[in-house]
């Protein structure tokens, strides 16, 4: 008898499919835990499961190896329409699926979906069949809560990934081992970049001074850039007024992720959680005229948004961050250029760190925030793209309230996306705040304001410059570029003299002065990802060299010291 042949379903189908079998399988296997909700996300699927007792690492195990046999028996996926009584009743012990069989709208279809002897309610967009799981694999649980709401029961969710062959689940399971290895929380704990100290509290980030190091270099390389376009720096309060952002809105969209209000002398104040506000202040200032158009200012600005502890994570979730954050202030006529040169420096950045890929999406307004001016913000926006010959995708609704935006997304060294720059066209802060300048025929006028961050923020930015480089930075951009290693204590003074000559023009270099064999010594600093460990014993400081062990090459040489100088220049230099 010739194997059954199905339809190639699409992976979200696929998956969403796989959530159904694993629906099946933990009915089975625990009759007590009630299913919910299981959709296909990217790169995999989950389901959530209302059950008392915690789902173990062996249970996993079991409902993996019950899913695979419900695979092989290829049960066909049969739908029906059903009334919203029928549903309610088919799931009357259930009170998460009436939850959301009674919501949905009248005149909108009720179906439900069976695979073998399980009934799920469901809209659909499946494989036919279950045989069309290729591969399939559970591969953790975590708490969730019901709806997201913490105020909702706490779920079980089961995360699992499916794929059209056993090839490609393996070529992804070894995708999630090499991104596991560059996990920046890791990784900035062995090399001793940052940490979050419990006692402080969640999602506040320590830098420690080699994550500091780095951080100074990324900015100074901004502010380069910075200087180059014309932008002028300004330092902003952490905290301002409670009236300041009702003006602007942000009390209105985000008091829910603002922290305070703190109360002093019978006047409410917020920590900042934009920096717009304050350099809208320093621009309303005083007069302005056309002449002076377009104004950008520039902070590295601190701001505190509140996230929930079950979303923290890390350096890439945070309370407390520093954005990389400008505001330009220019005429109509001047928004096409600006946008540009906003652009231009965003792939200044993104291609200065090694990242590819990069992709753009424009978000507009939701529909019913739409102003007459959002056109114009937008084609301003597209015109820039096309400019410089830059596909892009539309994102309808995706904007901020007060405007439309560009987002930067980038692919990471493993291929995976990342999203870091935003610029946005605002009209509606400038009519707030009533901010205006004096026009050539004497007139004010309503400047339009451009808000850009383009790390996003330090530490986020820095969270992926680690993964991305796997803890490896380029030589121009190590906390330590080299580290000089004297075989025994009688080189010990030759390695200070080396480290000294090194040392100038700021190059970042240390001395191994441990009593630890030349072998463990190597190691550790390779452990350590510092690009050059320079061996120096008997010969070396007679002959005014140093011993090369360049990190990623088996070959080693020795050299003069002035010569391996001129190496480390060069590599700085080229931002190597």
């Amino acid at each position: 008898m010739s194997a059954v042949t199905h339809p190639t379903p699409s992976l979200p189908e696929l998956r969403h499919t796989a959530a159904h079998v694993l629906a099946y399988a933990v009915q089975e296997l625990f009759p007590d835990a009630k299913p919910t909700i299981g959709p296909a996300i990217e790169n995999g699927f989950y389901y959530d499961f209302d059950r008392a007792q915690p789902f173990t690492p062996e249970d996993l195990e079991r409902l993996e190896a019950r899913m695979r046999e419900i695979v092989a028996a290829d049960h066909p996926m049969l739908g029906r329409q059903v009334s919203r009584d029928e549903a309610l009743a088919f799931f009357a012990d259930n009170p998460y699926k009436v939850e959301i069989a009674s919501e949905i709208p009248q005149g909108e279809p009720i179906t439900l979906y069976s695979i073998g002897a399980f009934t799920d309610l469901c809209r659909g967009g499946h494989a036919d069949s279950t045989g069309a799981l290729g591969a399939v694999k559970l591969t953790s649980v975590a708490g969730a809560y019901w709806r997201g709401d913490e105020r909702n029961p706490m779920l079980q969710r089961i995360y699992g990934t499916a794929w059209h062959t056993q090839a490609e689940l393996d070529a992804y399971l070894a995708h999630l081992e090499e991104a596991a290895k560059r996990d920046h929380r890791k990784l900035g704990a062995e090399l001793d970049l940052f940490s979050l100290e419990e006692e402080a509290g969640g999602g506040l980030i320590f830098w420690h001074p080699k994550g500091a190091i780095v951080r100074e270099i990324v900015e100074r390389f901004i502010r380069e850039g910075l200087r180059e376009r014309g932008y002028q720096p300004v330092v902003t309060p952490h905290l301002m007024s409670e009236k300041l952002y009702a003006t602007s809105g942000h009390l209105e969209n985000y008091a829910d992720s603002m922290f305070g209000p703190l109360e002093v002398e019978e006047q409410r104040f917020r920590l900042k959680p934009m920096n717009c506000p304050g350099h809208i202040l320093i621009y309303a200032g005083r007069p302005r005229s056309y002449r002076e158009l377009p104004i950008r200012f520039s902070e590295f600005g601190t701001v505190y948004r509140f996230e929930r502890s079950g979303v923290l994570h890390g350096l890439t979730r945070v309370r407390g961050f520093t954005q990389d954050d400008a505001h330009l202030f220019c005429t109509p006529e001047q928004l096409q250029g600006e946008f540009e040169q906003t652009l231009d420096e965003a792939l200044r950045l993104m291609q200065a760190f090694a990242f590819t890929g990069f992709e753009y999406a424009l978000s507009t307004r939701k529909a019913d925030e739409r102003t007459q001016t959002d056109p114009t913000a937008e084609a301003a926006i597209r015109r820039a793209l096309e400019s410089h010959g830059l596909a892009y995708v539309v994102d309808e609704g995706g904007g901020a309230f007060y405007g439309p935006k560009l987002d930067i997304n980038v692919r990471d060294a493993i291929g995976r996306r990342w999203q870091l720059g935003t610029v946005q066209v605002d009209f509606v802060l400038p009519e707030r705040f009533g901010l205006k300048y004096r026009g050539s025929d004497g007139a004010d006028h309503r400047p339009v304001m451009i808000h850009r961050a383009l790390a996003g923020s330090m530490e986020r930015f820095f969270g992926i410059l680690i993964e991305h480089f796997g803890g490896a930075f380029p030589a121009w951009l190590a906390p330590v570029q080299a580290v000089v290693v004297p075989i025994s204590e009688h080189q010990l003074e030759y390695a200070r003299e080396v480290a000294q000559r090194l040392g100038r023009n700021a190059m970042r270099i240390e001395i191994d002065e441990t009593n630890e064999k030349l072998g463990y010594k190597i190691r550790h600093w390779k452990q350590q990802r510092v690009p050059y460990v320079l061996v120096v014993g008997k010969q070396e400081a007679s002959d005014g060299t140093v011993n090369v062990n360049q990190r990623g090459v088996e070959t080693k040489r020795t050299v003069p010291i002035e010569q391996f100088f001129d190496e480390l220049s060069a590599a700085v230099e080229q931002r190597l």
